[in-house]
């Protein structure tokens, strides 16, 4: 009796730790949204899906969210995105974030602690395809062609104007530079856009993006790309224009430098000198598998520099591969490469410090900044009060201020532990103003009809033209 009762739970344990998406092939428009909505079926109570907005072809922007209460933001818990496929025809980055999809719902389902804290003590965004349009024009030639696949090729790679969405987002790191280099004082944070940058056509997906990012309190992502592969951080834009490649560090290169290499470490060639890897021009799985954008390449418009000017969220871009459109029977082993590369690098967005800033009668204080000192980066308490500050181990002076008002207390960060929190009272009776502080923190972005109101419901510059040029002739990410 016993024998039979555990023939009959083996297949049925199998089958509920399973969700459905399946390996070995590409996912089309179609197959990713059926795939999504699979994924969305089998966990309903922690996902929710929907669209950020569509593509200049009209084909939905899906995001897909995992958390223990999806549809909201709860109060002191980090966001985490995800997004992969920008350049159409780099096309893993699109399937592994199906499979990671799948792998948190049916590991969740089973228990399994380490997804279970992930998924329950942070809000995980995955974008499987912010270029659906440039996929589909890829997958005309698929894996077979050079034009497609190969380091160089950019078959696809644009949207369906042409545009290079990795190059399309607003250029802040120039405001940054020119200002630092003129001597004059200027905010290190939420750079505001400049009008000039919608006197031109912006991307449809760049603007939905835009409002998407601005639209929730992220704290740390990771954009998927293929052509090399390194883990690259900030900033991507090289701080003099002369210089076609040049190091650009960021006033927090330190910890990007550990974020980045989180990822890399935990890949099994990414960081291991003497490695295979093509494609490695610069030698970067001997130098710890991370590389400085601009030091690469100097290129404006980037996502990992908008992120860390324009918003709260920390962003490194990661290139999984010198084949951009691999082969389908290759996909699995490239899973294997990525998954603990991916758990891992998701698991560096509870890191740091985090907390609330309130007045003194315990009132959220939404725009108050958090400053680091020796760190000139700030970061902006969210609509509840909550803020989250990643930071490397050690002691440091950490100060919450909103007009006059200031409260500094010194907070250490532990090697091995959970993020240290440090909350700060200022002493005032006021409280900001909520459509201030939306005017100063959302972007003015036209909305789109679908926008991310569009839900599945489950079943229960010309600028540094030297920089341009050389991006032309030797494409990047």
């Amino acid at each position: 009796m016993m024998v039979g009762t555990l023939l009959v739970l083996v297949p049925l344990l199998w089958a509920s730790a399973v969700v459905g998406v399946e390996f070995g092939q590409y996912h089309n428009t179609e197959d990713l949204e059926a795939a999504l909505r699979g994924v969305a079926d089998a966990c309903p109570d922690v996902t929710r899906l929907y669209s950020m907005g569509t593509s200049v072809e009209g084909r939905e922007l899906w995001a897909l969210e995992l958390s223990d209460n999806p549809g909201r933001h709860e109060p002191g818990e980090p966001e985490f995105r995800y997004t992969a496929n920008m350049h159409g025809n780099e096309v893993t980055g699109r399937e592994l974030l199906l499979y990671l999809a799948d792998y948190l719902c049916s590991r969740y389902k089973t228990g399994d602690s380490r997804v279970t804290r992930l998924v329950d003590e942070t809000r995980i965004h995955l974008v499987p395809s912010l270029n659906p349009d440039g996929f589909e024009m890829a997958a005309k030639l698929g894996h077979h062609s050079y034009r497609t696949s190969a380091a160089h090729g950019d078959y696809g790679r644009y949207n369906a104007k042409g545009v290079d969405i990795n190059r399309d987002f607003p250029v802040l790191g120039e405001i940054l530079f020119t200002n630092s280099l003129n001597n004059h004082k200027v905010k290190n944070n939420h750079l505001r856009i400049p009008d000039s940058y919608w006197a031109r056509e912006v991307a449809n997906e760049t603007k939905h993006f835009l409002r998407w990012s601005e639209s929730y309190p992220f704290v740390l992502g990771a954009n998927l790309h293929a052509g090399s592969l390194v883990a690259v951080y900030p900033f991507d834009l090289g701080q003099d224009p002369s210089h076609l490649s040049s190091y650009s560090p960021t006033p927090d290169d330190g910890l990007y430098r550990q974020l980045a290499g989180t990822y890399a470490r935990a890949h099994p060639t990414m960081a291991r000198c003497g490695a295979s890897v093509t494609c490695d021009t610069l030698n970067t799985t001997c130098t710890g598998g991370i590389y400085n954008g601009a030091n690469w390449f100097s290129v404006p418009g980037t996502l990992i520099d908008y992120s860390y000017l324009g918003t709260n969220a920390m962003e490194v871009a990661l290139e999984l591969g010198c084949d951009k459109f691999p082969a389908p029977e290759e996909l699995s082993q490239l899973w294997d490469d990525n998954r603990e590369p991916l758990l891992a690098y998701m698991e560096q967005v509870h890191t740091g410090i985090k907390g609330f800033v309130r007045n003194n009668k315990g009132q959220a204080m939404p725009g108050a900044a958090v400053s680091v000192q020796g760190i000139r980066h700030d970061v902006i308490a969210a609509k509840d009060g909550d803020y989250w500050r990643l930071l490397v181990p050690g002691t440091y002076t950490v100060s919450a201020y909103w007009k006059s008002f200031e409260d500094t207390k010194t907070c250490t960060v532990s090697t091995d532990g959970p993020p240290t929190t440090c909350d700060f009272t200022l002493h005032t009776d006021r409280t900001p103003d909520m459509h201030q502080f939306q005017r100063e923190y959302m972007p003015d972005v036209d909305a789109s009809t679908s926008g991310v109101a569009k839900q599945y419901l489950s079943c229960t510059r010309a600028t540094y033209a030297l920089a341009i040029l050389a991006t032309i002739l030797y494409m990047i990410m």
